[in-house]
């Protein structure tokens, strides 16, 4: 009887054998003979022996190795695998904050002690479980943003070199070269279609596994976007960044199957991350494929699945925003807290020098949410010294909503604020650290919905089936009630989530 990882390895190579791309992301294959690393959908005419794969969880673990990138298939710009955002354990926490950029910005002895290990451990079970050290994954990073710039700007290999991570000219060269195979100049000319040095935006694709139902996704944004830092303007979703290097505006325009985005930032450093913040917010590494298998076949969402196979789990940009959203949000409707969100953003959110469009302010950070008069927020009083008591908590850094956070751990930190309940802990957690497997029980809209389906059952007891996905068959059940207008998840909460 064949093992396990042989069974695994037989499906791997029949995915290459088929040149299936759902697999794309998920896996990386590199090829012994040739020394080169490939997406299982490469379109190069020879297939690759068997006896030739080798098989690697990313593409830094491939690099690791000595394989450089295929220039066919480009197989570093394909979606990031799901296996990092559904997993909570310290390996896929290690790797969502290396794609934040905190090895960049903190190294490596900074990522081990904000997930409160020492580096060596890190290093060891980085190697042990994917086949590649912290310092590789972030190699990989930068190498991805050198390619981009190349690729889609005019900006000079130095200020390319810089902007990517790197300590020097030199490293730059020779990682673009082991990597890509190809000199920094040739990389260039591989595309004509660039930005001219000296114009502010970036142009880029953001690549996700189809099907993606946009409009649901737009019909959240729209619904919840707040004047002043964000807007939808037709299939163009727009709006500010925070970020390390300065303020930052992005736009992501819907196609029918693709989605174009456009980048201003500060510092050419902070574009990585950006485009990481979005990809959440857009739930763009998701794959339909694994989720409707599971969803699909339920006797009361698989029809609702079949019809919107694409719905997708909305993120936030970053914790901060999806906690004081939701804090807004308890107990009111969804207008009415766009509404307050819209002038406290008016009163205290930083203007932006170059006004977008509508939008023309950042987000209030922190420690300016922290600094508050109560009796300023135009808020219930409990709700305003809950808002106040969690925006104390992020500035002082004693709670964690960053993309490296344990989701079980935030979780509890939250119940233990006053005034936070268990509908404001789940609706975070869901945006804010991306869990795939969340049920928000109190939600009325979510009630409602199960009711019009014919849930019999207690909500709780039939999402048991919907495991490991129930944020998912939450998006679902929201899109089927709101229809045919925009989503509306926030509505009156249970008792236990007023304040007291």
């Amino acid at each position: 009887m064949r093992s396990q990882d042989a069974d695994q390895a037989e499906a791997w190579m029949v995915a290459v054998e088929s040149r299936d791309a759902r697999f794309d992301g998920w896996i990386t294959v590199g090829v012994a003979s040739t020394g080169i690393y490939c997406r299982p959908s490469c379109p190069t005419p020879v297939r690759p022996s068997r006896r030739h794969m080798r098989f690697f969880p990313t593409p830094a673990s491939a690099q690791q190795a000595g394989f450089r990138a295929c220039k066919r298939c480009a197989p570093d710009a394909t979606p990031g695998s799901p296996e990092w955002n559904r997993r909570d354990d310290l390996v896929a926490r290690a790797i969502r904050a290396i794609d934040d950029g905190m090895v960049d910005r903190s190294g490596v002895q900074g990522l081990a002690d904000h997930l409160a290990v020492s580096a060596r451990h890190l290093h060891r079970l980085l190697v042990s479980e994917i086949g590649a050290s912290p310092v590789a994954l972030a190699r990989a990073r930068r190498a991805k943003a050198a390619r981009i710039l190349i690729e889609t700007t005019e900006v000079s290999f130095t200020d390319v070199a810089f902007a990517a991570g790197f300590d020097s000219i030199r490293q730059f060269n020779d990682t673009v070269r082991s990597v890509f195979a190809a000199s920094p100049t040739e990389l260039r000319g591989r595309r004509s279609a660039r930005t001219p040095r000296g114009q502010d935006w970036i142009s880029l694709r953001l690549p996700f596994r189809p099907p993606y139902d946009a409009d649901q996704v737009l019909g959240w944004l729209a619904s919840h976007a707040i004047a002043g830092i964000e807007e939808v303007d037709g299939r163009t979703y727009r709006r500010s960044l925070r970020l390390s290097g300065g303020p930052a505006v992005v736009e992501l325009t819907f196609g029918d199957e693709r989605i174009d985005g456009r980048f201003r930032v500060s510092q050419l450093t902070d574009l990585q991350t950006a485009l990481h913040r979005c990809r959440r917010l857009l739930d763009l590494d998701a794959d339909p494929r694994v989720i409707n298998e599971t969803l699909g076949v339920d006797p009361v969402l698989g029809p609702i699945v079949g019809s919107h196979p694409g719905v997708r789990s909305l993120g936030a940009v970053d914790g901060l925003d999806a906690l004081i959203r939701t804090v807004v949000h308890q107990q009111v409707s969804v207008a009415s807290g766009r509404g307050v969100l819209a002038r406290l953003v008016g009163e205290y959110g930083e203007p932006l020098v170059d006004p977008v469009g509508r939008v023309g302010r950042l987000f209030p950070s922190a420690s300016t949410w922290a600094s508050l008069d109560a009796d300023s927020l135009g808020l219930p009083k409990a709700r305003a010294a809950t808002l106040l008591r969690v925006a104390t908590a992020l500035a002082e850094e004693r709670l964690d909503l960053g993309p490296s956070a344990d989701r079980g751990k935030a979780r509890r930190e939250l119940l233990a604020v006053k005034g936070i309940g268990p509908w404001s802990a789940s609706i975070v957690t869901l945006r804010a650290l991306g869990d795939p497997d969340v049920l928000v029980a109190g939600d009325l809209a979510l009630v409602r919905s199960a009711a019009a389906l014919g849930i019999a059952e207690p909500l709780d007891q039939a999402a048991q089936r919907w495991r490991p996905w129930r944020s998912y068959a939450m998006h679902h059940l929201w899109r089927q009630y709101m229809i045919p207008t925009t989503t509306d998840e926030t509505t009156d909460e249970t008792t236990d989530e007023r304040p007291c």
